[in-house]
């Protein structure tokens, strides 16, 4: 188990991190998320031993992060940290070396993944005559090589097409299953929400929403109703409770501040013609996330 408590970070007079608590247990995914500039790698850098943090605890099974435990961890970066001018073998073997691994079992594996990932002709090519997306599967593979107990994801879907976007999550809801902690980082919700258990988010280095994203969703009062037909858009409108009217080529979607208001729309909507559909359901993660930022620099002004 991961743990964070209380973890705050400066630079000089600068707070990064603001007292961060989080847990992360096996066979877990985790979501931390932010805008730029919100402290996510930082906390990355502190969680694997990069950072010392100012005040507070991190802790693998209840054990200090230092040399003697980063073998078990495995880090993609947002950044590309591959070294462009080793072939693929080259740099893999690098990496496993440096994981405290054999070159027998370094390239078995290895054969293993770039099969996995359909890239097998790569192997004795150079980093930099590869593609982005598939500089980004080698970056993928320098992470999980030693099959680490905790595996860090910064925006790794970076550079990738839907196809391999899917391989990678397979791959991470295996990790899952064999227990895995997992720690996952996008600015895309919809990756998010595909896969994560619970959540931080992460303003100025301090935590604005947190908590399993079903609950997130259930809590948040409002709601959006999709509907198909020929509704008076100028009644919904003026109905209690409707913020937003989104009328869409295919369908209208009113967006109200609580569920409360649901029956007053449907009210305005059964009197209708030609309804073939209404439909209510829970804001998307990306509309509580803006929601959720967007108040906190609110209340900074």
């Amino acid at each position: 188990m991961l743990k964070l408590e209380n973890v705050t970070k400066y630079y000089g007079d600068n707070l990064a991190v603001d007292n961060l608590s989080l847990t992360v247990r096996e066979g877990e995914i985790f979501g931390l998320l932010g805008v730029n500039g919100a402290g996510k790698t930082t906390t990355f850098r502190m969680i694997i031993g990069l950072l010392n943090q100012t005040n507070g605890k991190v802790t693998l099974d209840d054990k200090p992060i230092d040399y003697n435990l980063t073998d078990q961890i495995g880090f993609l970066t947002e950044e590309r940290s591959l070294l462009t001018k080793l072939t693929v073998k080259e740099q893999i073997i690098m990496y496993g070396t440096l994981k405290g691994m054999n070159k027998e079992t370094i390239l078995e594996k290895l054969d293993y993944w770039l099969k996995r990932f359909h890239i097998s002709e790569y192997k004795d090519r150079k980093i930099k005559e590869l593609s982005k997306g598939n500089q980004q599967k080698i970056q993928f593979i320098s992470a999980i090589i030693h099959d680490p107990k905790l595996l860090i994801l910064d925006e790794p879907f970076t550079g990738l097409d839907p196809l391999n976007v899917e391989e990678f999550v397979k791959v991470m809801k295996e990790m899952k299953e064999r227990q895995k902690i997992i720690i996952f980082s996008s600015h895309r919700m919809e990756h998010v929400e595909m896969f994560c258990d619970n959540l931080v988010v992460l303003v100025k280095g301090k935590s604005v929403l947190e908590g399993s994203i079903k609950k997130i969703k259930k809590d948040y009062r409002k709601k959006n109703i999709h509907i198909i037909g020929d509704v008076n858009l100028n009644k919904l409108q003026n109905v209690t409770g409707v913020v937003e009217i989104v009328n869409n080529a295919n369908e209208i979607i009113v967006k109200i501040s609580d569920e409360k208001y649901i029956n007053d729309v449907f009210n305005v909507v059964k009197n209708s013609q030609n309804i073939i559909k209404f439909m209510v359901e829970d804001p998307s993660l990306n509309e509580i996330f803006l929601s959720k930022v967007g108040a906190y620099y609110e209340e900074q002004i």
